[in-house]
Parts: structure tokens; C-alpha cells; sequence
């Protein structure tokens, strides 16, 4: 296997720089005219400027501005910022060993940078709080879900801890509050088809070969309001809240199911209440039994009044 090539920038606000190679087949005289070709969402005249200021370079330093295309070569850079709105949560370490880190993120921090969030996310803000330049997620959570979350220290056993999830070896229990419908029988386990399209915001359910399957039990009850404990067997995108909006008890605080209402990135009211509670598994490297717990709660349950229930 061919060794990834390091990057010759440093990380910069907890970020790596971006890699690109360039293709062996192309008719561009030089890396300008390949960039603005290859980067079309930004300004010529901002590629032009980089490269004059020295930020885009190559394995032998700055790429001059009139620099000649070299098929196969690499340059790195590092992507101008979105403007990003602060999330005002901090993120509660839970465990940290040498392999990895569990971390409770608040709601409304995203797991990984990735469209508008970039500095404003769990991995970005950990690489810097705790000094771990190479961390990386073992999993994800959505940004409006709370809960644990973890994080691989080493990029050599990446593969061995996301293998883990990808073939449903752990154990993950979610805590929900949402409405209380005594017509429905629980416990049940819902299983169903979701298919979410490129592009669109929201998942759907569709006939045809079961893809998502999660139990979904009462744990409590209080006021028409329940507590709920959910366990995803399959890791559909939104599973958990879409099979609870189509039971008749969507989440408190969901803007997505089962109608979308538009939310405003500033506002921190009213977050969804769903939690990772529970994260457990065999250690692929030392072979022992882990279980982690979330110490984080739900607003809807603990402070109803507060939260206008």
C-alpha cells in the first residue's frame, strides 16, 4: 500500500490542509489555470492571490503564481473559512486513554467540519482543547442530537475502532422525550425502509426491503409527555427520528420530522430531545468490555417548566 504523503502545512484552527493531485491527462499550462478550472466556487482572483501569497505549496515549498502543471504532482492549501455562528456548549470529556477519547457534545455542535460547520464542531474544537492534532471520529452523531460521542487518538487503529460500528458491533442505546399516545402498544420494534436522496434535507419511508430496525420502549410517562429508550440494531441517516414521528410521538423539538420547519443557525432554543445514552462494545485492541454512559439529561424531562412543557 502506498504511503500517504504528509502535508507540509501545518494544521491551522484544528484543521488539516486540503490535498489535491493533479490528474496526469489535462491541457493546462500551468497549476493556476488548473485550480480555477478545478475550484469553481472560488474567485479566480482569491486562487491567483494565494498562490502569491505563498499559501499554496507543493512538496518543495510555495507554488509560484506562474508555476508550470506538473501531471500527478500534489499541493496543499487551506480552504478560506465560513463566517460560523458560535455554539455557546462545551464538549464534557468523558473518557480519554491512549486509543481513544468519549466525549459528551452538546446539541447543535457538529461532529465533523463539513459545509457551514468547520471550526464550530466536536473534532476540530477536542484537536485543539485537548492537544491531539491527528484525533479523528470513530462515528458521528447529528449536530441537534447530544450525547457520546467518541474519537480515535491514534490514525493507525482508525480503521479498527470505526470497523466497530460499521459491523454493528456496539451497542447504542438513546434516550428521547416526545409525546405519549396510549393507543400504542409498547414495547415494539419498528422496522422499516428509509431512504434519504442527495440533496434533500429530509428522510423518507418507502416500501421495499427493510433497512432500519430499532426498539423503542416507555420508560416513564409524565403529563402526556414520555421518556423513551431507543435501540437502533441498523444506522439509517435519522432512523431514530423518523420511525418515532411515524409511531404518532415525534421528539420534542424536532424540526425535521414529521414536518420541516426552518430553524435559524443562532437559535439555541428548543433543541431535540434525543440523547446517546449508552455506548458499548469489545475493544478491538486490548479485548476488554467497555461501556460508557452519557452524564448528560434531556431539558423536556428534568426541567419541563424551563423548557415550557
Amino acid at each position: 500500500m502506498r504511503r500517504r504523503l504528509r502535508s507540509p502545512l501545518p494544521q491551522r484552527h484544528g484543521l488539516d490542509a486540503a490535498r489535491l493531485r493533479l490528474p496526469e491527462v489535462g491541457a493546462w499550462a500551468t497549476v493556476l489555470e488548473h485550480l480555477v478550472e478545478r475550484l469553481p466556487r472560488v474567485d479566480p482572483a482569491r486562487i491567483e492571490g494565494m498562490l502569491r501569497e505563498g499559501r499554496i505549496v507543493g512538496v518543495d515549498g510555495p507554488v509560484a503564481v506562474d508555476a508550470p502543471y506538473v501531471p500527478g504532482s500534489f499541493v496543499w492549501f487551506h480552504r478560506d473559512l465560513p463566517e460560523e455562528v458560535p455554539v455557546p456548549f462545551e464538549v464534557g470529556v468523558v473518557h480519554r486513554d491512549s486509543d481513544i477519547v468519549v466525549v459528551d457534545k452538546p446539541h447543535f455542535l457538529a461532529s465533523i467540519p463539513r459545509g457551514r460547520h468547520v471550526v464550530e464542531t466536536a473534532l476540530v474544537r477536542l484537536r485543539r482543547q485537548l492537544g491531539i492534532p491527528e484525533l479523528s471520529p470513530a462515528h458521528r452523531l447529528d449536530r441537534v442530537t447530544a450525547g457520546l460521542l467518541m474519537f480515535v487518538v491514534r490514525p493507525e487503529l482508525r480503521g479498527r475502532y470505526q470497523t466497530l460500528f460499521r459491523d454493528r458491533l456496539v451497542v447504542k442505546e438513546y434516550e428521547a422525550v416526545a409525546p405519549v399516545d396510549p393507543g400504542l402498544a409498547l414495547p415494539v420494534v419498528v422496522r422499516s425502509r428509509i431512504v434519504k436522496e442527495r440533496g434533500v434535507i429530509t428522510a423518507q419511508e418507502v416500501p421495499g426491503v427493510v433497512n432500519a430496525v430499532t426498539r423503542v420502549e416507555l420508560v416513564a410517562s409524565r403529563g402526556g409527555l414520555g421518556r423513551y429508550r431507543l435501540v437502533p440494531e441498523t444506522g439509517r441517516t435519522h432512523q431514530l427520528r423518523v420511525h418515532m414521528a411515524g409511531l404518532g410521538v415525534p421528539i420534542l423539538g424536532d424540526d425535521f420530522y414529521p414536518v420541516l420547519r426552518e430553524k435559524a443557525l443562532d437559535d439555541f432554543s428548543r433543541p431535540l430531545q434525543l440523547l446517546a445514552r449508552v455506548l458499548e462494545f469489545v475493544d478491538p485492541v486490548s479485548g476488554v468490555l467497555r461501556r460508557f454512559e452519557s452524564g448528560l439529561g434531556l431539558g423536556a424531562w428534568e426541567s419541563p417548566g424551563e423548557w415550557g412543557c
